[in-house]
């Protein structure tokens, strides 16, 4: 029981400390968080004359919580190398598994303020019919799916964190993350939008998968072939096999 709460509390220590502290005592940060999911979704209703908005608000939804394993990739090379916090965690009684949890879990918070602004706008549109109705069963599905997004996301940027040696290294790999898995996938827009050429590469996307089963949740049409059941279980086997690799090759300590 005791060692349950000192993990409890270190988890939620963590969660404040990277999570919370940063939005009270710089507000402005939570424009950051909405910035460039709500950038895509203005380019999009614009081009689109307002027909892809559902896709869009799926696509800002999606795009949030990607970014969360930019920045827990960012965080926690910077706590490694700069401030040398990784070498006092494993010092201390607290498991790799606490830390990497608790930096996550700060992530998503930090998050919540930029997920209710689509949520928001998800509710305003559901109401007069622009996109499908904020109902019980399409919240959940919607949920569900993101909290999956936010496991392989952490999972991935701890991963990626722990074998870069500067921080500046890790806006590298920001780029082509957000390129590989929020543009060129079909997030912000039908897959019928893209070239034949790029479409396998869309089918090899796992936001694909999760994207389209969010874009259902929003009343659109569904990838031609692909069915509920196919999109879930290729992302869950995703997260599944990024948060194995995390587990099995991530370095918890240097060598």
């Amino acid at each position: 029981m005791t060692a349950t709460r000192h993990r409890l509390r270190a988890l939620l220590t963590l969660t404040y400390l990277n999570g919370v502290l940063p939005i009270r005592t710089q507000p402005l940060y939570l424009i950051n968080v909405v910035a460039s999911p709500l950038s895509f979704l203005f380019f999009i209703v614009i081009a689109s004359n307002s027909r892809l908005l559902a896709y869009g608000l799926g696509g800002g939804m999606l795009m949030t919580m990607l970014s969360i394993g930019t920045s827990l990739q960012t965080d926690i090379s910077h706590y490694r190398q700069d401030l040398k916090l990784q070498d006092v965690v494993v010092a201390s009684p607290v498991e790799a598994w606490v830390y990497v949890a608790g930096i996550a879990l700060s992530e998503l918070v930090y998050s919540l303020p930029g997920l209710g602004v689509f949520v928001a706008l998800w509710a305003y549109y559901g109401s007069v019919g622009v996109v499908g109705p904020l109902t019980l069963v399409a919240g959940l599905s919607v949920a569900v799916v993101l909290i999956v997004v936010w496991a392989f996301a952490s999972a991935l940027g701890f991963t990626l964190a722990t074998f870069l040696q500067d921080v500046r290294e890790t806006f590298v790999f920001s780029g082509i993350i957000s390129l590989g898995l929020s543009v060129l996938p079909p997030v912000y827009y039908p897959i019928q939008s893209l070239p034949g050429v790029l479409v396998p590469l869309a089918y090899a996307s796992p936001t694909t998968y999760a994207a389209d089963l969010l874009h259902r949740a929003f009343g659109q049409p569904a990838i031609p072939g692909v069915s509920p059941a196919m999109d879930w279980l290729v992302v869950i086997g995703f997260s599944v096999v990024l948060l194995g690799l995390a587990a099995w090759k991530a370095r918890w300590r240097e060598p």
